[in-house]
């Protein structure tokens, strides 16, 4: 085993300092920790002592009997081993009904592959339904921080809320997580992130907007798995991120800066050594089921469904994977006739979609969501003097948009409601059984969130986009040059969506407050703001 002195490349320094901050925060979250029983006692020390729990904790996929929990051993989560040893080392896990982890209800001991970077991911089962529960894991005689997690209401129960929060657009070197920050202290049931977790390129030396000096080795934009693990610890070293994750379970699914811009599939400039490697990465760091463990060929499977009670169904999309290349071109470009053909091109792939579409038609809940990366509704870019608009959002397949469009008709499905992310804008929109017919039935509703971070604070798309709004009146609300994050109340009656915005991402305490607000009501698709 290599010891830590024996790295000596010129990014040790400030590789050394950087680690030292984030460390000091571990260090104090694991003081204090009663002791765990369990192997994980005998397994191999670390380079000098150093604190494995350095990318924190989390849970995600929460079901009525059991949720996953996550972790990752990685006390140099710069250097390409993550400063552990190349075998298999044994984790201790608890489960407790108390933040002093005194009522044990589950434990166990997993081992942490170096194959998967020293990640875990364990899937607690036999939980109670629609409870809070508190976990930790052990490393030899470092305990991590106490994460708090929940599970899901019973599949035949309607409860009388939920409450989630969704994200996304996170570019680290563009601004501060002050979002999270707020959204840490939100009484939640738990976060969607709908993607651009981390971004593809190249760390800039002096951390961008955020003035924090980054290892060298952070230079070059990631092109194999070593690097790509690199980004995850990097974004991960964020301690309001690291909070959020600690306070709430979370589904997450991917948008394209997870690999490269404006992918498609294998279209789109992909490289597929890099794409194989960026999905093993965003697998490994985070709370996903095994379900979710990457192919030989280097897929994943990512959408699933989670239902709370009979309340919500919450449909997670993977709008990457298995897209095609969009029929009428890359970007901004004028529509056609070949994006209206089912056989031209598809958002979701045949298997996912008819997922999809079965899910809904068969859904006994009250609200049914579809969780997207990209929007849904069209943008007019030109109005009558032409016919452009974005082809990486679902305006590029408007056929397999209208396959969904036409189930919400056909099948009566109750109360859809869309979330994505993906513009670094707010938008509230009408769904259109038809947006070619502007006469026809608005069928679901859509809320668009902006970015945590990126694009900082600069004004980008409300100048640009916002001279289209009079093209759209399907659009009810945007905004162009917020940071922040959605939360959404759902009960029996109606959904209400709050949108929360810092006022700058230049300093990581500023607090979101809420910019509007918007209420849909039980069986009348489109919001209204209150």
């Amino acid at each position: 085993m290599t010891s830590a002195t024996d790295h000596a490349e010129p990014s040790r320094p400030n590789r050394r300092r950087f680690l030292g901050g984030i460390g000091a925060v571990a260090g104090l979250a694991a003081a204090g920790q009663v002791p765990l029983e369990g192997t994980a006692l005998a397994a191999p020390r670390l380079r000098g002592g150093v604190y494995p729990f350095t990318l924190g904790v989390a849970s995600g996929d929460p079901t009525s009997d059991g949720v996953v929990l996550w972790t990752r051993l990685a006390p140099d989560p710069f250097s390409p081993d993550g400063g552990m040893p190349s075998r298999p080392v044994p984790v201790d896990w608890q489960v407790a009904l108390d933040a002093g982890m005194r009522r044990i209800v589950r434990r166990g001991t997993v081992p942490a592959l170096p194959g998967l970077a020293h990640t875990v991911h364990v899937e607690v089962e036999g939980l109670a339904a629609d409870r809070e529960y508190h976990y930790r894991f052990r490393y030899r005689g470092d305990v991590s921080e106490v994460g708090r997690t929940r599970t899901a209401p019973r599949a035949d129960s309607v409860p009388g809320a939920l409450r989630f929060a969704y994200a996304s657009c996170q570019e680290w070197s563009h601004g501060f997580y002050s979002a999270y920050r707020s959204m840490a202290e939100e009484d939640l049931d738990l976060v969607i992130h709908l993607g651009d977790y981390v971004y593809e390129g190249g760390v800039p030396a002096d951390g961008g907007l955020r003035g924090t000096a980054t290892p060298d080795v952070l230079r070059e934009a990631p092109r194999d798995l070593d690097r790509w693990r690199m980004q995850y610890a990097l974004y991960k070293s964020d301690p309001d991120l690291r909070r959020t994750h600690a306070r709430f379970p979370w589904l997450v699914t991917w948008d394209d800066h997870e690999v490269v811009n404006d992918y498609a599939g294998a279209h789109g400039g992909t490289d597929t050594a890099n794409r194989v490697a960026a999905y093993r990465a965003w697998y490994e760091h985070q709370p996903v089921r095994r379900r979710s463990l990457p192919r030989a060929d280097g897929s994943l499977t990512l959408y699933g469904r989670s239902d709370w009670g009979r309340l919500a169904r919450l449909n997670l999309l993977d709008t990457r994977q298995y897209r095609s290349a969009p029929p009428c071109g890359w970007g901004e470009a004028p529509a056609c006739a070949a994006g209206n053909d089912p056989a031209a091109g598809t958002m979701l792939g045949a298997t996912q979609e008819r997922w999809l579409l079965n899910g809904l038609s068969r859904s006994p809940a009250r609200w049914n969501v579809i969780a997207t990366s990209v929007m849904m509704a069209r943008l007019d870019h030109d109005g009558p003097t032409g016919d452009i608009v974005w082809h990486d959002a679902w305006d590029g397949y408007p056929a397999s948009r209208k396959a969904i469009t036409d189930t919400f008709v056909s099948a009566r499905v109750r109360n859809p409601v869309m979330v994505a992310g993906d513009w670094h804008s707010t938008f509230v929109n009408d769904i259109k059984s038809d947006f070619d017919d502007p006469d026809s039935p608005v069928v679901a509703t859509e809320f668009v969130g902006t970015s945590v971070s990126t694009n900082g604070d600069d004004e980008v798309y409300g100048p640009y986009y916002g001279p289209m709004m009079r093209w759209n009146p399907h659009v009810k609300f945007f905004d162009g040059d917020r940071r922040g994050y959605v939360t959404c109340t759902v009960d029996r009656h109606r959904w209400r969506t709050d949108l929360r915005m810092v006022p700058t991402v230049s300093r990581a305490d500023a607090p979101a407050e809420t910019f509007a607000s918007f209420v849909v009501e039980d069986g009348r698709p489109g919001a209204v703001e209150i």
